[in-house]
């Protein structure tokens, strides 16, 4: 269908604060719904990538509230810049691995994703853009400043006039505005294909026959059209197997974390009686994950260290791995495996953008971190679904259970106990007193008995030689427990302090603690060096 339209330029000003995080730009919806912000950052976006006239652009979100909106502002603007098709997810939606995966089978030269990730959703919750490259990559960090510079210096718009018929979502097939092809896609098939290449669906189909239970909780978002088409009708997983499965503009008024706090359901199911096998949730976007086992919880830095021990199991990885990598603050575990199958492991900044470099460069093929992202060089973003994936495979490969494979793990390679205390909605005079001390004690030394050193990580880049620093303020013991204090970027109120807790316990030692008792001593010493009891700052508003 074939629509005409007019292209208008817009006089605007530069609205503060639109500089994109590591998760893109996120803000309030309120923020988003003023007259031309979201077509200011839009248009700047556009301004900073410059793509070449006729680009193929890939488009969608978590279906949250302001979904629509934004993605009809991002139709009308890219016609008027000369964007040649824009392959859009049936209904707006598609997650976050999916968009990175159309990107790189179309050959696109980027993508909007329109997401908060696990932030909650509504009117008075949160909304966010983010820009992925033709690697289907999040844009680094130069990309991000110049899409900043460009937001700070826009005087004006462009922008398409459409009709009703061009701007339906939810009907398949292509339409034109003007000389822009809009191409409405299911947004499931192409990540399924992309799937079926990895794993042995028939052996997981088959582990189902044998009257496996399974219970996946999409806690009201994106993941839950995969995952119904995936589990339930692809590999004969019982109906039902999939709960929350109905993606919600406000997730249902859920917090959509798969984590112990926000996916509690799950969590009191397979840990209560008659408990299903197998336990897995996933985010608002689809890129994060949590493992369970009946009775069993698997922490993401463990998730990782056993996907990449058993990794030749799985079709699409049995040549072997090249390299892994996970976030400096994430758990060590994996380090041990990488010890022992003789590869590489890097340790990079927080924020998927820094796995990019390694996977293109083929230094690497699986990656991870510890808020519950996992990945491979499949795609260039983290990846909920494939993570459950790649853990049914391994399930039923060994024929054995989740508990099984993890006590199995600790007892060769030791246990890391790790946890994450996050203060949220800090006053930012609060926050800020406490970095400061931190970082006094980073020039000075530790005041803390029992600690030998205190630094800031820098990361250069092994690929292109750039250099990230100041990404996280590290207090390590003569035995190699540590604590790491960051500031997180992802939130979009107030100040949230991280702090990573960990230490190692051999095979012979202890392995059965639970990890808050284990890391006692240094989750107190942690509040110490920080300055908490000084400073009025309670128990933490999250643990993970």
């Amino acid at each position: 269908m074939q629509t005409d339209s007019a292209i208008r330029t817009v006089q605007t000003r530069p609205f503060p604060g639109q500089k994109p995080g590591t998760s893109g730009l996120r803000k309030k919806v309120r923020e988003f719904q003023k007259p031309h912000y979201i077509e200011n950052f839009v248009q700047a976006t556009f301004d900073a990538v410059q793509p070449p006239p006729g680009a193929c652009l890939v488009v969608g979100g978590d279906g949250r509230f302001f979904n629509r909106e934004a993605l009809e502002a991002i139709v009308r603007i890219a016609a008027a810049n000369s964007i040649g098709r824009l392959v859009i997810g049936r209904g707006g939606l598609l997650s976050t691995p999916a968009v990175s995966n159309l990107i790189r089978r179309r050959g696109a030269f980027g993508g909007f994703i329109l997401s908060a990730s696990h932030n909650p959703a509504g009117p008075d919750e949160d909304f966010g853009i983010k820009y992925n490259i033709g690697n289907g990559g999040p844009a680094p960090e130069a990309v991000t400043e110049r899409i900043h510079a460009c937001s700070e210096a826009i005087r004006s718009y462009r922008i398409a006039d459409a009709g009703e018929s061009a701007l339906d979502l939810d009907s398949p097939g292509e339409r034109q505005i003007g000389g822009m092809t809009i191409e409405i896609v299911d947004p499931v098939a192409d990540y399924l294909a992309c799937m079926e290449g990895l794993f042995d669906f028939e052996r997981i189909a088959s582990l189902f026959g044998r009257g496996f239970r399974m219970r996946f909780d999409a806690m009201h978002a994106v993941t839950g059209p995969y995952a119904k088409q995936i589990l339930e009708q692809r590999l004969g997983a019982p109906e039902g197997t999939v709960i929350n499965a109905v993606p919600l503009p406000d997730f249902g008024g859920g917090h959509p974390d798969p984590n112990l706090v926000h996916a509690h359901l799950l969590v009191d199911e397979m840990f209560a009686p008659e408990a299903p096998d197998f336990g897995a949730a996933s985010d608002g976007d689809g890129d994060r994950n949590m493992i369970l086992g009946a009775g069993t919880y698997v922490g993401p830095g463990d998730s990782l260290a056993i996907l990449a021990n058993h990794a030749q199991l799985v079709p699409g990885y049995a040549a072997g791995l090249k390299g892994v990598a996970r976030s400096m603050v994430t758990s060590g575990a994996v380090d041990r495996v990488a010890e022992a199958l003789g590869i590489p492991c890097y340790r990079t900044p927080t924020g998927w953008k820094y796995f990019g470099n390694l996977l293109d460069a083929g230094l690497i093929t699986l990656c991870g971190e510890e808020s519950f992202g996992t990945g491979s060089d499949h795609v260039r973003e983290k990846d909920g679904l494939w993570a459950v994936l790649f853990w049914l495979d391994i399930l039923a490969a060994t024929g054995k259970t989740v508990a099984q494979i993890q006590q199995a793990h600790w007892a060769r390679f030791g246990r890391n106990y790790f946890t994450r205390h996050d203060y949220e909605d800090l006053p930012a005079e609060t926050a800020e007193r406490m970095m400061e001390r931190i970082a006094e004690q980073v020039k000075n030394g530790p005041s803390e008995p029992g600690f030998a050193e205190a630094f800031d990580f820098t990361y250069v880049d092994p690929v292109d030689g750039s250099t990230s620093s100041r990404q996280g303020s590290c207090f390590h013991t003569p035995d190699g427990g540590r604590v790491v204090y960051r500031l997180s970027g992802t939130g979009t109120a107030g100040a949230t302090l991280r702090v990573y807790i960990e230490r190692y316990e051999a095979p012979a030692g202890d392995l059965g603690l639970d990890p808050q008792d284990a890391l006692a001593p240094l989750i107190q010493s942690s509040r110490r060096i920080a300055g908490m009891d000084t400073l009025g700052i309670g128990r933490p508003s999250a643990i993970t």
